[in-house]
């Protein structure tokens, strides 16, 4: 039964201005999906009549059935347990990507914890981090502590590493130019 049916059955004013508010709210709500959807989108939910079946359309269209949920699930699962920080990866860039395949997985429902985050990121960082991680499993309750201080405890160390490669490549090079000079020349020359 559409609008106009239910409301010429309708007689009290006040039951009139309900239907019309209904109608209005409809309108506006179809108006906002309908700006925001893509034009080749749109021309398929056209003929739908009220946002409610725009809105159960695009819904059953993109996020599918329970069972495309699951399997999707499972394939983002499987990407979460396959990252690795890549050699030359910052911590920030490895944080940036693990955190975008925890906020998937969460989206699609996907239970992940902090503290199995947290695991994840110490069991997969580059060896270079191993002393790192040693000493944050011993000294943090991983049950406290929370993904942004792992970052940032991995991110001072990260720093420190990169300061003691600069300083060593200023001492070779500060060695070279002295050993450089020796037997190089004859006769004072």
């Amino acid at each position: 039964m559409g609008f106009l049916q239910q409301y010429k059955e309708f007689n009290t004013e006040a039951q009139k201005k309900a239907i019309d508010d209904a109608k209005l709210k409809d309108m506006k709500a179809k108006n906002y999906l309908f700006q925001a959807i893509n034009r080749s989108i749109l021309e398929t939910i056209l003929s739908k009549d009220t946002a409610k079946s725009i809105w159960d359309s695009l819904k059953q269209k993109y996020q599918g059935t329970a069972q495309v949920q699951r399997a999707h699930r499972q394939a983002l699962q499987k990407e979460f347990e396959m990252l690795n920080m890549k050699m030359g990866e910052s911590v920030n860039e490895y944080f940036a990507r693990t955190l975008a395949m925890v906020n998937k997985l969460r989206v699609n429902k996907g239970m992940m914890g902090d503290v199995a985050v947290i695991e994840k990121i110490l069991r997969s960082i580059t060896p270079k981090f191993d002393y790192v991680v040693c000493y944050i499993e011993e000294s943090n309750d991983l049950d406290v502590l929370t993904i942004y201080e792992l970052q940032s405890s991995l991110l001072v160390h990260e720093q420190r590493m990169k300061a003691h490669v600069v300083e060593e490549q200023a001492l070779k090079v500060t060695f070279g130019e002295y050993s450089g000079d020796r037997g190089r020349s004859r006769g004072g020359f």
